[in-house]
């Protein structure tokens, strides 16, 4: 089964290995503290869990889910995540991460500074616009009516094709943006972002975000 290597463990990270976990994925998950401090949580994931640092989790996946705050972004390990997919789910919390212009500016997207750093890596936009809370319990079966549905972006189409395929098993639709040049559409404070929405509405909303808020 496939081995997803998860860079982060805080909400969202850790709630993305719970649901894969579910799903019968293995799942290697790290932080910047040290695997020792995730003794609880791999416990509580069981056999199809281990922890381990940022660079063994990424060498560890046939593709990696990067949530870390923005801030520490560049300490994503390079190497180990060259030519496999990256699903990052980054948002820009200036209170948290300082002003970043090329944001404030609308010059830049949060998924597209990842790519910058990852250049021989795939980036793909995922689980950013979400409560991390409901990755877990928000989930239908496909062709649901009203199913709840998640962007992503990339500037690789596989890239966005896997995001897609995990969404679905995840139990969510997904309307792809585009490039990541586009993303900013579902980034922070823009009508689709954690917000419950369904496929049309989440078009609808992607068409009303400004540029820069």
């Amino acid at each position: 089964m496939t081995t997803i290597g998860i860079i982060g463990a805080g909400h969202i990270g850790s709630q993305v290995a719970r649901k894969a976990v579910e799903l019968g994925y293995d799942v290697v998950i790290s932080n910047s503290r040290g695997p020792e401090t995730l003794a609880d949580l791999v416990a509580e994931l069981g056999a199809k869990a281990r922890a381990a640092t940022p660079a063994e989790a990424a060498a560890a996946g046939e593709f990696a889910v990067v949530t870390v705050p923005l801030k520490n972004y560049k300490d994503i390990p390079v190497e180990p995540l060259a030519g496999k997919i990256v699903i990052d789910t980054n948002n820009y919390y200036w209170e948290r991460d300082g002003r970043i212009p090329a944001l404030d500016n609308g010059e830049a997207t949060t998924s597209g500074l990842l790519q910058e750093h990852l250049p021989e890596s795939k980036v793909a936009k995922g689980f950013n616009h979400i409560m991390a809370s409901d990755i877990t319990t928000d989930g239908t079966p496909t062709g649901s009516e009203d199913r709840r549905a998640l962007a992503t972006a990339s500037d690789y189409p596989e890239a966005a094709e896997l995001v897609t395929r995990l969404y679905d098993e995840f139990g969510f639709d997904t309307v792809n943006i585009g490039l990541l040049e586009d993303s900013w559409r579902v980034e922070r404070d823009r009508p689709a972002y954690v917000v419950r929405q369904n496929a049309q509405e989440l078009k609808d909303n992607l068409a009303k975000a400004q540029r820069t808020v």
